[in-house]
């Protein structure tokens, strides 16, 4: 059978080759529908031969500051399956660890290898090695934003509904990392997002901002509350992460006190939602603390088809942008 081309064939349409991917806001929605189809095309035709050359003779240096499943497992099947070369490289492996300044780090880097995925404690830090890097940096994560999981959810979300435009998404919870990529991210796509989380935990102001100025050109909205039900109430889709994330622990009596019980996705929560709402959750669930396990396992619940998208949003990144 004859394979239909795919969007990452026809990139010069929309140039993203060299590109870094540091955060959704600095994409358009025309960008974005481009990795979500070249997403879509890549998940279909996985195990075609003719697709897996993207990266052929091209290496990937993987740094990680923080401990990952999803994400490494992820990127290195992505790597490997487009015939690329991975490269993990712990930052305690790195001359970074002994005070090496992030630009000398970049410049090198950039000599031997053709991209860099950072999982990094420091948003500023993945800021300046982009700056003074040659190849494409793509951010896998950082305490201030997460686009490869924001990518993931919005295929998800259209996978499972048929759209993006006009549905509408209550984030309950933290205002975090991943709550920032899907604020931008749901904006510039066309979502009404409404996040809900306890007074003090809001998101960060300049991300709101960003924000709210991004669903004004979209016909969009994102709107802010203290009230998870009504939040919750006629959404499309229910979104939950953590409460208490990597390097918080210290804060954890103080958080699970602010957040639960009433912010707690569970039965009686999901049942405000459409009919047909799903939930979602990017994982690593700490389940019946954000979310109870009767919802995790329940009927409406995608988070394993939205961890497994994962990989097929990163496959586009790197077919894209390397």
């Amino acid at each position: 059978m004859q394979v239909q081309p795919i969007s990452f064939l026809c990139v010069k349409k929309m140039e993203l080759k060299g590109r870094h991917l540091l955060s959704l806001k600095d994409f358009t929605r025309e960008e974005i529908q481009l990795i979500l189809d070249t997403s879509s095309d890549l998940k279909r035709l996985r195990y075609r031969s003719e697709l897996g050359t993207s990266l052929l003779g091209q290496s990937v240096g993987m740094v990680f500051e923080r401990p990952s499943t999803r994400t490494r497992v992820s990127f290195e099947v992505a790597i490997n399956e487009l015939s690329g070369d991975s490269l993990f490289l712990s930052s305690q492996e790195l001359q970074l660890s002994r005070g090496e300044p992030i630009a000398d780090t970049a410049r090198v880097l950039s000599r031997y290898i053709h991209g860099i995925v950072i999982r990094a404690t420091s948003h500023e830090n993945v800021v300046e090695l982009a700056a003074h890097s040659t190849i494409p940096v793509i951010n896998a994560l950082t305490p201030m934003y997460h686009p490869c999981q924001g990518l993931a959810d919005l295929l998800t979300i259209q996978e499972k509904l048929h759209e993006l435009e006009g549905l509408k998404l209550a984030y309950v919870g933290d205002g975090n990392n991943v709550c920032h990529s899907l604020m931008l991210g749901g904006a510039t796509m066309g979502l009404e997002v409404t996040v809900a989380t306890p007074p003090g935990f809001e998101p960060k102001p300049e991300v709101t901002k960003i924000s709210r100025e991004r669903a004004e050109e979209n016909m969009a909205q994102v709107e802010l509350t203290n009230d998870p039900k009504a939040a919750v109430e006629d959404a499309d889709v229910i979104y939950t992460d953590v409460f208490v994330s990597m390097g918080q622990d210290a804060e954890r009596k103080k958080r699970l006190a602010a957040f639960l019980p009433d912010f707690q996705v569970n039965e009686a929560l999901v049942e405000l939602a459409a009919p047909h709402s799903i939930v979602m959750h990017c994982l690593p669930a700490h389940r019946d603390e954000e979310i109870t396990d009767g919802v995790i396992e329940g009927p409406h619940s995608v988070v394993w088809d939205q961890a497994e998208n994962r990989l097929h949003t990163e496959k586009a990144v790197l077919a894209l942008f390397l």
